[in-house]
């Protein structure tokens, strides 16, 4: 696995969510690095990191960041993660792995509709970058074309500059673990948490985990602290980067 590392004091991993990469973490990590000994991860077949045989779901990609772990000598570090990586995230705090967990719209608590509403948005997204292709960074460099192609995952697209948004769509076009990750989404749920700090955090305009899977997240995660992220989409970093890295450092 392949990850980037800053910052100095005590461990915090940060995971993303299908088809993304380390870098969704930039706008949040000059507030964290300040105070956290922070590794952002790539996992298998996202971003840089090769596929491996795994199924693509979220135990086994809880198992592959163990094992970095592990290899960094990292013991028991602080958690965040975003969709795919929330649930992760909370499933490092429910094995012990994770002391604190801060979980941005984590997957594992929709019913079979929201699961096959998230699998189709994002299976559209990937589709749609794919058919557009060569055209893609032309689009990707208007205000407009920012707006309709990137509003799907962020409620403040236009936060976003041209390159970081091509780059970004690029890399979920060519995730080799996308497929296998999307399936494995619709069958994974959320299984308990860790008795560390957790905070539960959901954006009032995620349009693809919708922030009304709050109320299911509140009924199974009772001892939790859990934020609506006002005007914030299903990845907030770029929409509030400071709200989100205040509930990091919180929870951390």
């Amino acid at each position: 696995m392949q990850f980037h590392r800053a910052g100095a004091g005590s461990p915090l991993v940060l995971i993303h969510g299908i088809g993304s990469r380390w870098q969704v973490w930039k706008p949040v990590l000059p507030a964290l690095t300040a105070h956290f000994d922070v590794i952002a991860v790539d996992l298998p077949g996202f971003g840089s990191s090769p596929p491996d045989s795994g199924p693509g779901d979220v135990p086994h990609f809880a198992d592959r960041v163990t094992e970095l772990l592990d290899s960094l000598g990292v013991v028991r570090p602080a958690v965040g993660g975003s969709s795919l990586g929330g649930g992760v995230a909370l499933e490092l705090g429910r094995r012990g792995v994770a002391r604190a967990v801060t979980a941005f719209a984590p997957v594992g608590f929709y019913g079979s509709f929201g699961a096959r509403w998230c699998q189709g948005t994002v299976g559209a997204a990937r589709g749609g970058g794919a058919v557009l292709g060569p055209v893609l960074p032309a689009l990707l460099r208007t205000r407009a074309g920012r707006a309709a192609l990137c509003g799907i995952f962020y409620a403040r697209p236009l936060s976003l500059t041209a390159d970081e948004a091509v780059a970004d769509a690029r890399a979920l076009v060519a995730a080799p673990g996308f497929a296998d990750a999307r399936r494995e989404l619709g069958r994974w749920r959320f299984a308990g948490a860790g008795n560390g700090p957790t905070t539960v955090a959901w954006g009032t305009r995620d349009l693809v985990l919708p922030s009304r899977q709050a109320r299911r997240a509140r009924q199974l995660l009772p001892e939790a602290r859990h934020v609506r992220l006002k005007g914030c989409g299903h990845l907030p970093f770029g929409d509030d980067p400071q709200a989100c890295a205040q509930l990091l450092l919180e929870t951390g």
